[in-house]
């Protein structure tokens, strides 16, 4: 294999980068993302989303009440709306649709049937909850925005991390997210010639910024600078870009988390293709979830955007160097020991024998007959306990 050579970003290309997407990983959490976000949750640049989720962690205050003391009422001017009365809030506060479910969760109560029900008597069911369970402190997030309303109901223990403070950390490594560093929102896979275009004009279709009254969700990538690690059987280059997403709910909708992986291209659904060495880190929102940020996950995102990818281009490189199956039974054997069925192996040499030109011999070859394989299994847990087995078989050759 060649040495690694990262390519000089060129802004003008128009053919962009050829590249092999049947190898590695297919990755869907982005296409999924993108797919369910409406047009006022799309966002053109990270200043522009910043903005937006600063303001509103500005306007948001946290309260921690007794439970046996909050007062649920049906509004005078809207009997369909409820509203709370808090100790020492100065006003009634509302809550959104996604804090009543917290609150109706809190006592034990279907949500979806308290919706249904008219608001007065929506409100004598949650009062009578609050009132004959155990009393506890619970902590309340509002906002001011034209009215008080109430945005999320959490234990007191909650550790909340604001939406701001995970696309203030992005910024420091991709600025605006567009270009003006080497992390930008991705360019687009032209399948019918299997080129991937890094320069694509940034619009509400294309962009990969996201957020809604309860999360955040950021996807960047360096695409200028294409990292080739070996060689496709054609003798071109395998090409490789460097992509994270990170996500954030300081409501409680979701935990916080940042993914960085290679990949080799992403398509217009917004689908990750070819993807390898995955890595996530999770946070939970626990008490000392703020410190786990700052010292964990921070960090790390910092350490990937500007770490070498020499470890991981050695790595494809050992994987492809080492050797382990010189013919049918040792390849049978290979994997039958590492609890691929019959039917499996089968198909994992059947696929390797098809895209690659031969049939596999060295570890990089049995990983990639893998991840193919994986890829058409209809079950997820099917398919990422291959998935595993692939990436235990890199580690294996590191």
């Amino acid at each position: 294999m060649t040495q690694m050579e990262i390519h000089t970003p060129t802004r003008n290309e128009r053919r962009g980068y050829k590249v092999d997407v049947s190898r590695g990983q297919r990755i869907g959490r982005v296409s999924s993302e993108w797919f369910s976000r409406p047009a006022d949750e799309r966002y053109l640049s990270l200043t522009d989303l910043h903005n937006s989720v600063k303001l509103r962690s500005e306007r948001s205050k946290t309260r921690i009440v007794e439970s046996e003391l909050i007062r649920v009422e049906a509004s005078r001017d809207d009997p369909e709306r409820l509203r709370l009365m808090l100790p020492d809030a100065p006003a009634p506060v509302a809550p959104t649709h996604w804090s009543f479910g917290q609150l109706a969760s809190l006592v034990g109560a279907p949500a979806t049937y308290l919706r249904q029900l008219p608001a007065p008597l929506a409100a004598i069911n949650l009062q009578h909850g609050l009132l004959n369970r155990r009393a506890e402190q619970v902590k309340m997030l509002e906002i001011e925005n034209g009215r008080l309303e109430l945005r999320a109901v959490t234990g007191p223990d909650y550790g909340r991390i604001f939406d701001e403070e995970l696309i203030a950390a992005v910024q420091k490594i991709a600025g605006n997210g567009t270009g003006d560093t080497r992390w930008k929102i991705p360019g687009v896979l032209d399948w019918s010639t299997g080129i991937y275009n890094p320069n694509v004009d940034i619009s509400n279709a294309t962009t990969t910024l996201y957020a809604s009254d309860r999360d955040v969700f950021v996807f960047l990538v360096d695409d200028l600078n294409p990292i080739e690690a070996g060689k496709l059987p054609d003798g071109s280059p395998d090409v490789f870009f460097r992509g994270f997403y990170c996500w954030n709910s300081e409501v409680g909708a979701r935990t916080l988390g940042i993914a960085s992986f290679y990949l080799r291209a992403v398509c217009q659904n917004r689908c990750l293709w070819g993807v390898q060495d995955f890595q996530e880190i999770i946070i939970r929102h626990s008490k000392y979830a703020a410190s786990r940020f700052a010292l964990e996950a921070e960090p790390a995102l910092i350490q990937f955007a500007e770490s070498s990818p020499m470890p991981f281009v050695n790595g494809i490189k050992a994987s492809r160097e080492r050797v382990v199956a010189r013919d049918d039974e040792d390849r049978q054997s290979f994997l039958r020991k590492r609890g691929f069925s019959k039917a499996d192996t089968t198909k994992i040499i059947d696929a390797v024998l098809s895209e690659e030109g031969h049939p596999p011999a060295s570890i990089f070859d049995f990983v990639q007959g893998i991840t193919r394989v994986a890829r058409d299994k209809p079950h997820q847990d099917v398919r990422l306990e291959m998935e595993g087995k692939a990436k235990k078989l890199l580690d294996l050759a590191a």
